[in-house]
């Protein structure tokens, strides 16, 4: 039995989606965010060291970080090879560059404008709200808000004309990989932004990923 540590409104939702997707028996173990932090609670480090989620248990294997698990499961058990492009094929690079593109450069600069925005609400002890703000503001405006218009424009550019998904009308583990930092993007940022709003919409009305959301309820990033 595979089972899924599943941090709630987190990376594991494109886990559980691709576990819908290869038609897996998996166990969805909902792990609830410290109250006070919002990060995953100790317990889960008796699990893995790191205490992060999403961890897969498959057997006696416990393996973390994203990106690995769908790469794991894609090469264990899709039986079809359609969720991976063959090594000589043209779209492969491509594959490969949204696979890590999506934690690699992306979500990285969606995590730190979530950051900035709880120190903006609530200053760490030491710092006093002015200078906090100070602080942020600076960040955002001769970092941030340009790395994040300039990233998610290209995004943005390269789905043009796409009415399915990133790589043609087969969805892929770069689709998956993909799906929580846009589902971020449109949900934390102002910018118009509307072939990635689409593509995230089609990303919510897929069957299987419709199946991952029950299970472990509605995805709301705030």
């Amino acid at each position: 039995m595979i089972t899924l540590y599943a941090l709630t409104q987190s990376r594991a939702y494109r886990i559980a989606w691709l576990l819908e997707h290869l038609g897996l028996d998996y166990h969805a173990e909902i792990v609830r965010r410290n109250e006070q932090t919002q990060l995953a609670p100790e317990s889960l480090r008796s699990i893995h060291p790191l205490g992060k989620s999403p961890l897969l248990q498959d057997g006696s294997l416990i393996l973390p970080e994203s990106g690995a698990i769908v790469e794991y499961l894609i090469a264990t058990y899709d039986k079809t090879g359609s969720l991976r492009p063959a090594a000589d094929s043209p779209n492969y690079p491509d594959y490969l560059f949204w696979l890590h593109y999506a934690e690699g450069s992306l979500m990285p600069l969606l995590v730190m404008s979530l950051v900035f925005r709880k120190i903006d609400q609530n200053p760490m002890p030491f710092f006093a709200k002015p200078i906090a703000r100070k602080i942020t503001d600076g960040a955002r405006r001769n970092f941030l808000n340009p790395q994040l218009e300039l990233h998610l424009g290209f995004v943005e550019q390269k789905l043009q004309g796409k009415t399915a998904w990133l790589l043609g009308d087969t969805l892929t583990g770069a689709d998956i990989m993909m799906s929580f930092p846009l589902q971020a993007a449109v949900s934390r940022t102002e910018l118009n932004l509307p072939n990635i709003t689409a593509y995230v919409r089609r990303i919510e009305s897929h069957p299987d990923y419709q199946k991952a959301e029950a299970r472990l309820g509605k995805l709301t990033l705030l």
